[in-house]
């Protein structure tokens, strides 16, 4: 198939297509309803354009269950694939750039993080913002003046509810992106970010608590204990499921978090009731990491320094999963199959599956059971300094919020006049 230049060496699927002679104005509708479908999906979980994202479309998307299709919907949609698939390939060999400046900004910030030094999560959401802002200024001379970003900055601001932590999460990431892949040493920003009024947290009862560990016992996995221990602990969903054999000190009750939220380490209580469910789960842990090495898979993932540091950690037991998944996965930063830990996404739907089941009517997550720690704590008579240091907040005006959602006259044993009135 021949493919027609955008410029010197850009490359567009929807030129070529309006100007391919071997389809009727009628089936190229058809084709580009659903390339922009296939292109829409990839940019949503951040795909390369390739044979196997198609697949990935094709039976995610396509043929998703309990979705009908016509036959000659599905014979259209194949061919519109393959046409694609084979326009890609003329233009790999012809040494075109076919990428959107979307994806291509999106790269080079990920690239630019890597060689920083960032968290991977921190890429991925600089490099998220770097693309809807490239979305937003339109073509590669726009993107990279700071005037441009000013606006786009201002537009989260005043068009989208959002809150203060995310409108500076987007100006770290053009910040980000000016300096380490535009080269703009010190790019200003003509924008000033809103304050938001900090929002009340869901906090469950105890009873709504343990009617919610009930059901989880009942369905498949380690969900229970892993809410258990959430909610024991204090811990955010991605410090319990990244937890290492190594961070759970069984003995002398204690949880340590690594690299928790603004990459900080501190210790946390262990439930001592959670003893013999972890240390069997530790030999569960065992078992698989045994059969892991058995089959000679590359260990699990270490951040940078560490790796660079301990180079046979990935091997080693003590920095295996505690609650490793259960089948191997690609890792996105080293290419190779290996291990993961349990996926947050599944645990989470598990968490909000067996609050509806309970009759809870709030808006659970799984971050609801830290809520809940912390509030129980403090109505317990626990100060609010030690739940600051367990829940690892920076400022003790975070730790304040649960004040106004603990029970007794927020926390300080005031009853309402009504409850006081004569009857």
């Amino acid at each position: 198939m021949a493919a027609r230049k955008e410029s010197k060496d850009k490359w567009s699927w929807r030129e070529d297509l309006a100007a391919f002679r071997g389809l009727s104005d009628r089936e190229k509708n058809g084709f580009l309803l659903v390339l922009e479908w296939y292109e829409n999906f990839r940019a949503m979980h951040e795909l390369d354009a390739g044979r196997e994202s198609a697949m990935k479309f094709w039976q995610s998307q396509v043929k998703r269950d309990g979705k009908e299709r016509e036959d000659w919907q599905l014979q259209q949609w194949g061919e519109a694939i393959r046409w694609y698939l084979e326009w890609l390939e003329a233009c790999i060999e012809a040494g075109g750039e076919y990428r959107s400046l979307e994806e291509r900004v999106r790269e080079a910030v990920r690239k630019a993080g890597a060689r920083r030094g960032l968290a991977r999560r921190t890429k991925l959401s600089y490099g998220a913002w770097a693309a809807r802002y490239a979305r937003f200024a339109g073509d590669e001379q726009a993107v990279m003046q700071v005037e441009v970003a000013s606006r786009f900055l201002m537009s989260v601001v005043s068009e989208e509810d959002c809150a203060y932590a995310t409108q500076k999460q987007a100006l770290n990431a053009l910040a980000f992106f000016f300096k380490s892949v535009c080269g703009v040493e010190q790019p200003v920003f003509n924008v000033k970010l809103k304050k938001t009024a900090a929002r009340i947290p869901v906090v469950l009862s105890k009873e709504e608590v343990v009617r919610m560990f009930e059901i989880l016992d009942r369905g498949t996995g380690n969900h229970g204990l892993l809410a258990r221990l959430q909610y024991g602990a204090g811990l955010r969903l991605s410090e319990v499921i990244r937890l290492r054999v190594q961070d759970v000190d069984v003995m002398r009750g204690m949880v340590t978090v690594r690299g928790g939220k603004g990459d900080k380490d501190r210790t946390t209580i262990f439930p001592r009731r959670l003893k013999e469910a972890v240390i069997a789960q530790l030999e569960k842990a065992r078992e698989l990491w045994q059969s892991d090495c058995e089959a000679g898979l590359p260990g699990v993932h270490i951040p940078g320094a560490l790796a660079r540091k301990f180079r046979r950690a990935a091997e080693l037991f003590e920095w295996y999963w505690l609650f490793p998944a259960r089948q191997v996965s690609m890792d996105p930063e080293a290419g190779v199959r290996r291990r993961h830990h349990v996926h947050g996404k599944v645990y989470n739907e598990a968490i909000q599956r067996a609050a509806r089941e309970a009759g809870i009517e709030k808006r659970v997550t799984s971050h609801a059971l830290r809520h809940s720690f912390a509030t129980h704590l403090l109505e317990d008579g626990t100060d609010l300094r030690t739940i600051q240091d367990l829940l690892g907040h920076e400022d003790i005006s975070t730790t304040e919020i649960y004040l106004h959602v603990a029970m007794d006259g927020n926390g300080i044993g005031v009853a309402s006049p009504l409850d006081r009135l004569l009857s």
